[in-house]
This record gives C-alpha cells, sequence and structure tokens, in this order.
C-alpha cells in the first residue's frame, strides 16, 4: 500500500465531504492507478475537471500514480476547455448541444427556449445517455456523479442546483454561452428547429381571439406545434432577462 497527495481547487469542493474540503488529501492505492482512478475515488467525476498537475507538470488522465506524487486537480472552465478540445482559440469548436437526464425535463425546455439542442426523453436510460453523449458529441447533463464517471464520456456535466432557472443560469455559465443565445426558434416538445408560417396557412387552427390579434407565427415541422408571441412568450423574454443578469 502507498500513497499520495492530492490538491482540489475549491471550486471542486461540491463533491469532497466536509472533512476534506480546502485540505490536502493523503490517498492511498495498490500498484500504479491512473491519475483518473485516483480522482474519481474521491467522488470528482473527470468531466468536471479541466487541469491536473503532478509534480507540477500537466499531465492527462491516463498518467499513472506513483508512490510520493504530488497532484492538482483544477476545475473545468471555458478557458481550461482547451485541453479537452471544446474549445480552441477562445471559441466554441463545435454547436454546443446536450443530453440530459430523465430528472432534468424542465432544464431542456429552458434549454430549448434560449435556443439550445436539447435531447431528452422522460424514459431515457442511463446506457443510451452514456452512448448518445459518447458518439454524437453531446455535453452530458445530470444530477448522477457516477453516471459522469463512465469512461467514455468525454463532455459532462454535475447540474449543482435543483431549480430549472438556476440550472440554465449554470450551464451557461459553464460553457460560456451567452453569445450564442438565439432564443424562441426552437420547439419545446421536439427540439427540432421551427419554421415561419403564413396566419391563413393555419387560420383553421387557431382560437379566435389568437387569430384576431396576432400575426406572426413559427411552427414545428415535426409535431405540427404552433407558437406565436402569446402570453407564454413575454413569460419566457422574462426568464431570459433573469437568467442573463445572472450569467
Amino acid at each position: 500500500m502507498t500513497e499520495t497527495i492530492l490538491v482540489v481547487n475549491d471550486q471542486l469542493n461540491d463533491f469532497l465531504p466536509k472533512s476534506k474540503k480546502g485540505k490536502s488529501i493523503i490517498c492511498t492505492f495498490n500498484g500504479n492507478p491512473s491519475v483518473k482512478h485516483l480522482i474519481e475515488s474521491q467522488g470528482i467525476p473527470h468531466t468536471e475537471i479541466g487541469q491536473i498537475l503532478v509534480n507540477d507538470l500537466s499531465v492527462d488522465f491516463n498518467c499513472k500514480v506513483h508512490f510520493g506524487d504530488s497532484i492538482e486537480v483544477f476545475p473545468a472552465s471555458p478557458q481550461l476547455d482547451l485541453l479537452a478540445g471544446l474549445y480552441s482559440n477562445g471559441n466554441i469548436t463545435f454547436e454546443p448541444c446536450f443530453v440530459l437526464d430523465n430528472h432534468l425535463g424542465k432544464l431542456a425546455t429552458y434549454l430549448r427556449i434560449f435556443g439550445f439542442d436539447a435531447n431528452y426523453r422522460n424514459d431515457i436510460q442511463d446506457d443510451e445517455l452514456v452512448e448518445i453523449s459518447s458518439n454524437a458529441d453531446r455535453i452530458l447533463l445530470t444530477r448522477d456523479r457516477q453516471l459522469l464517471m463512465h469512461k467514455t464520456i468525454r463532455y459532462g456535466y454535475w447540474v449543482r442546483s435543483i431549480k430549472p432557472e438556476n440550472q440554465v443560469t449554470e450551464i451557461i455559465h459553464r460553457f460560456g454561452l451567452k453569445e450564442l443565445i438565439a432564443p424562441f426558434h426552437r420547439c419545446l416538445r421536439c427540439n427540432i428547429s421551427l419554421q415561419p408560417v403564413s396566419k391563413e396557412a393555419i387560420a383553421h387552427k387557431l382560437e379566435p381571439l389568437t387569430k384576431r390579434y396576432f400575426d406572426d407565427f413559427r411552427i414545428c415541422p415535426e409535431c405540427d406545434q404552433i407558437y406565436w408571441k402569446g402570453s407564454h412568450y413575454e413569460r419566457m423574454v422574462r426568464l431570459i432577462d433573469r437568467v442573463l443578469s445572472n450569467s
């Protein structure tokens, strides 16, 4: 049995028990485990880590740990995501898209309001979440830490808050998405991009007051849901304003 010293940045304290927060952690182990294994044994998913220093040298997750090593762990951020390939020269390398576990339905709706591609089903299972995230380069959002420790997950985030409005604020801040917000162009049911539609084409589907007071409509080509700037639109505008002011 050998040991090493692990120093965890304070921003990762959410994953540590109270007895280990803000302290150097002495980790004991057999053999030469990977630094990924050692860190995750403390409850920190690899998706939450932006940089690792072993004896002051930057390493990847495959680095083997040896007796007496000094390990420092820093949280993921839009800046440190350079190491993961999510960002390049300060710009995101692909349009951000997400897959969410079945406990985050309201967050999925909120992300769609902001214009982000959010894959969600209320019956989706863990193995399917892993497959979608791994094969489609979707960022996995979950409240399940263990799920994020799956070795094939490259991009993911453990959602801290239990309130959907705070959750979407978290996501925008964590991935630096404020400048990419494009609200009201995605179906809240299907996640499909909306298309303009003439009032005449859908007049038979509209309530009398809607037909009388509104002229600008969008429709989902998948489920035929119709959208217009009614009271629901005003509520969503207020939501967007609150989130942007807090991001």
